[in-house]
């Protein structure tokens, strides 16, 4: 099932084709035209069974109230609740001063768009976020990475991975081994523990993913790390050539860490090392 089509064309009628359908209480329907409001009733298949996790409390900030809509069954369905709020002003506010596991936001948002909200929230709270829009070009995305966004899902979506990312990006947040040590090479000292780090002993602000990367690094520092090892591990996927994701993620770590001298190096064709000792 791919939802979130609405955005692609707000002015004349759109079809939602199901792909993995979920119950008829759900959805009901094979095709969806909206401004017929046409439900055409077919046979549903049952879905695919979750698996067992502990509930969620997730946010939606998203003007589609129908999306939301669905969005709030789909996931209840899936044993978890998702608050769903409109505008990115009020998104905001919600984001801040809510206790969410995970916050899912559209970039093309009323009053406050979706970058903007990221931005603000990045500056005051350290929440895992996945970023939904209909905007397809590579140059949206990497704002949305560069400006801290965890992951990045394109309309029209299946929310079937959009479920499956969200656990990837819980996994890489919530699932730590114990580690009291704190590692400390070429000025920066990162603590596995409080999740913390310094550069220079100023402390330094990371998004979930960059502390993730850069602890990856430091941990195999003087050996070169591939980009298909990365990738595996961080995003749970394998690279693709045409991947940026990584990219932007390590441009920001050197912006953010390096004054000067160089601490992370690209090997070309294979991937980065942490060369700070050196």
């Amino acid at each position: 099932m791919l939802l979130g089509a609405s955005a692609l064309a707000t002015s004349r009628p759109f079809i939602i084709r199901i792909v993995n359908p979920v119950p008829d209480s759900l959805y009901g329907c094979e095709t969806w035209d909206r401004e017929s409001s046409r439900m055409n009733q077919a046979q549903l298949k049952e879905p695919e069974t979750h698996e067992k996790v502990r509930p969620l409390n997730l946010l939606l900030v998203d003007d589609d109230a129908e999306l939301c809509g669905m969005m709030r069954e789909f996931f209840a369905q899936a044993g978890h609740r998702l608050e769903c709020v409109y505008n990115g002003r009020e998104g905001l506010a919600c984001a801040l001063n809510g206790s969410h596991d995970l916050i899912i936001l559209d970039v093309m948002l009323p009053v406050l768009d979706g970058f903007g909200v990221l931005t603000q929230l990045r500056h005051r709270k350290a929440i895992p976020v996945i970023m939904l829009t209909a905007r397809v070009q590579q140059q949206d995305r990497i704002q949305g990475l560069d400006a801290g966004a965890d992951d990045y899902l394109p309309k029209p979506f299946d929310p079937d991975e959009l479920l499956a990312r969200i656990r990837a990006v819980l996994r890489r947040t919530e699932v730590r081994r114990p580690a009291p040590e704190t590692w400390s090479i070429g000025g920066v000292r990162l603590n596995p523990a409080t999740r913390e780090v310094w550069s220079a002993d100023e402390p330094v602000e990371l998004t979930e993913m960059e502390f993730d990367l850069l602890e990856m690094l430091i941990r195999s520092a003087g050996r070169v790390v591939s980009r298909d090892e990365i990738t595996a591990a961080l995003f749970e996927r394998e690279a693709t050539p045409y991947d940026r994701f990584l990219d932007v993620h390590i441009s920001h770590l050197r912006k953010k860490l390096e004054h000067g001298h160089r601490l992370i190096r690209t090997v070309r064709g294979v991937g980065y090392i942490f060369a700070g000792a050196n």
